[in-house]
């Protein structure tokens, strides 16, 4: 377990609130610019969301909430569940860490200047390592719960497509079996599966789809938009066919469909967002469920899935 945090580093990691609400972004997008430039790290991240700028905005926002709620973390439970999920998915390891806690530190010193004090950096040193410590705990755990579960693993699995179904002009589904044909995990409706990519051109790839199939002990189905110019949307959908093998990891992610409570249900989605809840459609129809509204829009007909 992580050791408390002094009152002086909280005191310290507060008063940085101003300079992460002026300079967070510039801190996270120099972090990654030193993490992207050891081709180890690299491969471990989605490179088109460092392209768009959402990874270094979402890490921005997540460390300025960290700084806000440091005397109530327990505020931060639910981003830290949904970041150590994802980090499972990816096959984030222990030994990774140090590599994040460099280029972050390196990159506070960098933007903040001599704003920088020996004080300011050994908090944020010590507060990295005491959320760190959180985090490698509680994947430690989700580890361990995928490798124990009947049809779990861990690391990445080879799959193979079973069946590829278009089901709309932006839309393609793909039925994915294990290739040693034993069972798979269950999933949790509204999971993702992780996926590590040789996209040729362009390398090593890292993808989330949701799953968009009932929960099942020998197959998965992921249903992609094709984005425009999108680097792994356009090779799935023009170049992946039944037979072809890919490299997944567990079923992750904590936006899921929890017990049915006596209420109403309703389902609210647009375009490929309804891929979740397709799962979680599967998964009452199976369990009777009744009073469940699902409303859904997408732009044209030749769009709907």
């Amino acid at each position: 377990m992580a050791s408390p945090l002094d009152d002086k580093t909280r005191s310290i990691i507060k008063a940085c609130v101003p300079a992460l609400e002026a300079h967070g972004l510039a801190i996270t997008t120099e972090m990654y610019r030193r993490l992207l430039a050891n081709p180890d790290i690299r491969d471990l991240f989605n490179i088109s969301h460092q392209k768009d700028g959402e990874q270094p905005k979402a890490l921005a926002l997540a460390v300025l909430a960290y700084a806000r709620n440091i005397d109530n973390l327990g505020a931060m439970a639910g981003t830290v569940e949904r970041i150590a999920e994802k980090h499972v998915g990816l096959n984030i390891l222990p030994e990774h860490y140090p590599y994040v806690a460099d280029a972050l530190l390196g990159a506070i010193a960098h933007v903040l200047g001599d704003a920088a004090t020996p004080d300011i950096m050994d908090a944020w040193g010590k507060a990295y390592w005491f959320l760190a410590e959180i985090l490698i705990g509680r994947e430690e755990q989700i580890y361990v719960a995928h490798a124990a579960a009947p049809g779990g693993w861990v690391g990445w699995r080879p799959f193979r497509v079973s069946r590829r179904t278009v089901e709309s002009e932006t839309v393609t589904s793909f039925e994915l079996a294990p290739v040693d044909g034993k069972p798979v995990m269950r999933h949790v409706p509204g999971q993702y599966l992780s996926f590590r990519l040789d996209v040729p051109g362009y390398g090593s790839e890292r993808r989330n789809y949701s799953i968009s199939s009932a929960p099942g002990s020998n197959a998965y189905r992921i249903s992609v938009r094709r984005i425009d110019n999108g680097v792994v949307s356009d090779w799935l959908h023009d170049s992946v066919q039944e037979g072809t093998v890919l490299q997944v990891s567990a079923p992750a992610g904590d936006f899921t469909l929890g017990n049915p409570a006596p209420a109403p249900i309703v389902f609210l989605s647009a375009g490929s967002g309804l891929t979740p809840f397709i799962s979680m459609l599967g998964a009452l129809d199976a369990a009777a469920a009744t009073g469940v509204r699902y409303i859904h829009t997408t732009r044209t007909p030749a769009t709907e899935a």
